[in-house]
């Protein structure tokens, strides 16, 4: 069993969420916590801010949008999971949304070029 605490100071509008997320996630590591994690955390100073305040244990960083970062800057900066939420099911709903709109206001099927393969989908379902 994995204990992750969050600190959500960054979803629900406080007003330094920083440093309340710091002074909630170091509690939560001195009370046992496994993993730590700010959701909305977003900037290499915020992510290597929360990694420092609770050296040696685990942060977990939400990547729910392009920052720009990649994985390998959230691993130099000590992040040692990476989640996405919804991310990649978002990402598949504009794609349909995309498609949509194509098809109702423009009446091409152009939109579906981008589809995944049927051949590929099956090998992929049926390991």
């Amino acid at each position: 069993m994995v204990l992750t605490a969050r600190a959500e100071c960054f979803l629900v509008g406080h007003l330094d969420p920083l440093t309340e997320a710091v002074r909630r996630l170091q509690a939560y590591s001195e009370a046992g916590a496994d993993v730590l994690f700010a959701p909305g955390i977003r900037t290499r100073e915020e992510i290597k801010a929360v990694v420092d305040a609770v050296r040696p244990k685990p942060v977990n960083v939400l990547m729910s949008a392009n920052t720009g970062l990649r994985v390998a800057d959230l691993a130099s900066l000590g992040v040692r999971r990476v989640s996405v939420g919804s991310g990649l099911a978002r990402v598949a709903w504009g794609a349909f949304l995309a498609a949509s709109r194509e098809l109702a206001e423009g009446g091409t099927f152009e939109a579906l070029d981008g589809a995944a393969p049927f051949g590929q989908l099956n090998t992929l379902f049926d390991t």
